[in-house]
């Protein structure tokens, strides 16, 4: 099951916010897969990490205390088309301004896509791969 984690400054998003941002997230995410009707086996392995730091850790090259998002969400492979990494970096971004209340956060919002190799994901201590997510979720 995919991975979102998110990580900001910790004064980047209203207090309470997380929920939301994780459901919408996650949301997001299963509906680029093709998810349109998630069951629980989705909605309960789907997982989403909101990592707040302290702003004067986030950096780049031109400064400090950089208002910068990065949102990395990992999938096993092949589950994502294109069109589906297209739909998924666009709602990911439009997601983080909102929440943040900050139209401009867009252009300040890094999603990186990243799969996880065939049996490399794990979960209850089994290596899951295609053939065993096929199971998990019939």
């Amino acid at each position: 099951m995919p991975m979102i984690d998110v990580y900001a400054a910790d004064d980047l998003f209203p207090a309470g916010s997380e929920r939301e941002l994780a459901a919408r997230l996650t949301t997001a995410l299963l509906h680029a897969e093709g998810v349109l009707h998630p069951g629980p086996a989705h909605t309960h392995n789907t997982g989403a990490y909101l990592h707040r730091m302290p702003p004067s850790t986030v950096h780049t090259a031109a400064t400090d205390s950089a208002r910068t998002v990065r949102v990395q969400v990992v999938t096993p492979p092949g589950v994502l088309s294109r069109d589906g990494q297209q739909e998924l970096v666009a709602e990911a971004t439009r997601i983080v301004a909102e929440v943040c209340g900050d139209p401009s956060q867009a252009q300040r919002t890094w999603v990186l896509l990243t799969e996880a190799a065939e049996g490399g994901w794990g979960i209850a201590g089994t290596a899951y791969g295609r053939a065993e997510f096929a199971a998990l979720l019939a």
